[in-house]
């Protein structure tokens, strides 16, 4: 799935010295995640972790926001991309974020940006609420771009986050992004027709 060859490459070399142990950490989750999910369409796939680098493949497509999605079958298939890396034992905790979610350009769900990725095998109490925040947080989106086919079950897991998902988006959140994007200088960049 490398489309053109072009490929994303993460570097903590120009990271400010006391942050690069952040970067390694959020790194190596991307990682992780990455390998555990390879071979699935619709996840960037894994191609080199060293130390202070990590190379992915570049999916085509564009972010969510600016492709709009209205086909109810792209979220039909977004939900059974989010159940493979659940089956995996992944969640992916920031699927809020609307440029994580690629139209590609046969119409098909894509994500990228694995760095708060939870691996957990087991698959236990805190993995299963993580990964219901991943599918409310899909929800969310469909309820943007496509309400109208929103069940009653859809409805009422939009009506319910979890606990901790508030306190993450009160308190986590803000600090993560302060440091991905202002200390680290990190975006993913996939679909924004810069490159």
């Amino acid at each position: 799935m490398l489309g053109s060859g072009a490929v994303v490459t993460r570097d903590i070399r120009s990271s400010r010295w006391w942050a690069r142990w952040i970067a390694r950490r959020l790194m190596s989750r991307e990682a992780s995640a990455l390998a555990v999910l390879d071979g699935i369409a619709g996840v960037p796939r894994l191609i080199l972790r060293d130390r202070d680098s990590l190379r992915r493949s570049w999916l085509d497509g564009e972010p969510m926001q600016r492709s709009r999605p209205r086909d109810l079958r792209y979220f039909r298939d977004a939900a059974r991309l989010l159940r493979q890396l659940h089956r995996r034992g992944i969640a992916h905790n920031d699927l809020a974020k609307e440029p994580n979610w690629l139209v590609t350009p046969t119409g098909q769900p894509a994500v990228v940006d694995f760095q708060l990725a939870l691996h957990a095998p087991g698959r236990g109490r805190i993995f299963r609420l993580l990964a219901r925040e991943d599918l409310r947080h899909l929800l969310k989106h469909k309820r943007t771009y496509c309400a109208p086919h929103l069940t009653r079950r859809e409805r009422t897991i939009l009506a319910s986050p979890a606990p901790l998902s508030r306190i993450w988006m009160q308190t986590g959140k803000p600090v993560y992004l302060f440091i991905t994007r202002r200390i680290l200088g990190w975006a993913d960049r996939e679909g924004a027709g810069d490159r």
